[in-house]
């Protein structure tokens, strides 16, 4: 029989993560441990005062490691975390995902076969989810499960590296074995790691079975920081992204979803979603740049300020 812990990096949590652990401590297949890499101890100290519960009274198997907020890292506070866990799989998850139901741990390891270096969860979306980002919960995260390898490039393009540590669970021994996450990175761990693993000769899965709720509604000025993090970190991996373009995918969602606009009803959605792709593609595409705009510049257009600091 496996072992899983699930590692939760948090920053100003509030009641919604003591849900979350209430949720994954009735899964089917109980967490060893909980690790959370909080940012910022005030912030945990204030979640305790508020709410008057510490979940590490509660139960047994919480662990709360503590970094500052110049010291996060998309892939090393990660790396730190999986460095607390000694269990034979990992399940990364973000402290606003909530699993659909008792099986999401047990979904995802039951895919973690020998060749598999990591699974990933459909993201379903909340109630108060706008029709933009509801279709495009369709779009990422199909009703069918999918195993991807480095021999499916051709056909499914940057998807095949597709993965998201808002719900994704790892196999340590191929984790250590590829040296875990990079140590440095903005954005888009997850899917380095993933393009890494299938250029090694591992697959990816996605599991339409494993479930959990995550959405935003972001503003068209989170939309545009956002993705000019992302056009950050592909341009930071040209190992990775170099040889697949994102824009094929980018193009093809923004047709499917006017079209779905048209097919409800509610075309008069279209104008205010184009300004949003507007948005979403020039931070994309000064994000691929960023090295020719000055630092200030740059750090004014990130959604992550911290990581500007720190170069």
């Amino acid at each position: 029989m496996y072992t899983v812990d699930v590692i939760i990096p948090t920053y100003r949590p509030d009641n919604s993560l003591l849900r979350l652990i209430d949720d994954l401590e009735k899964q089917s297949v109980t967490p060893s441990k909980i690790i959370i890499m909080n940012t910022e101890k005030e912030y945990w100290d204030a979640l305790l005062e508020k709410y008057g519960e510490d979940p590490q009274e509660r139960y047994d198997n919480i662990i709360v490691q503590h970094v500052t907020k110049a010291e996060f890292d998309h892939g090393n506070t990660r790396n730190m975390g999986v460095a607390l866990s000694n269990a034979d799989f990992f399940l990364m998850m973000t402290q606003d995902a909530f699993p659909r139901d008792k099986v999401l741990i047990s979904s995802l390891a039951k895919a973690l076969t020998e060749d598999v270096a990591a699974a990933y969860a459909r993201q379903y979306p909340k109630t108060d989810c706008n029709l933009a980002e509801r279709y495009s919960r369709k779009f990422n995260y199909p009703t069918e499960s999918m195993k991807k390898t480095q021999k499916d490039v051709d056909r499914l393009g940057i998807k095949t590296y597709f993965c998201s540590n808002v719900c994704a669970m790892y196999r340590r021994d191929v984790f250590d074995k590829l040296g875990g996450f990079t140590r440095k990175t903005l954005f888009n761990e997850d899917m380095v790691y993933a393009g890494n693993a299938c250029q090694k000769g591992y697959a990816i899965c996605y599991v339409a079975e494993a479930g959990v709720i995550h959405s935003h509604n972001y503003s068209f000025m989170q939309q545009f920081h956002r993705n000019f993090d992302i056009g950050v970190s592909q341009a930071d991996h040209p190992e990775i992204f170099g040889s697949v373009k994102s824009e094929t995918e980018g193009k093809k969602m923004v047709a499917q979803t006017i079209s779905h606009f048209r097919h409800i009803g509610k075309a008069y959605l279209v104008p205010g979603y184009l300004i949003m792709c507007g948005f979403r593609f020039a931070g994309y595409k000064l994000g691929k740049n960023y090295r020719l705009l000055p630092k200030g510049l740059a750090r004014a257009c990130s959604m992550n300020k911290e990581y500007w600091r720190n170069l």
